[in-house]
């Protein structure tokens, strides 16, 4: 089951999320990408990053240590 990790609006955070985690070896998906582009404006839809449900500790405690706390959600934050 994947899980919401990090959910933002900003393409430039997103690819750091996402290097940052591939760097660790944990898997994530890039949810609403498409939507974004579509939009054509950034802020308009935000992106959101999942990794799967077993990941989700070691990713948070990752993005923590690398000062992006402030941008990881709980699981189950709406």
């Amino acid at each position: 089951m994947l899980v919401e990790i990090v959910r933002t609006d900003d393409p430039v955070l997103v690819s750091y999320v996402e290097a940052l985690l591939r760097d660790r070896g944990i898997g994530a998906v890039v949810l609403d990408q498409n939507l974004s582009r579509l939009h054509g404006a950034v802020g308009m839809q935000p992106q959101r990053i999942a990794v799967i449900d077993s990941d989700w500790a070691d990713a948070r405690l990752m993005l923590v240590e690398a000062g992006l706390g402030a941008w990881v959600r709980s699981p189950g934050d709406t």
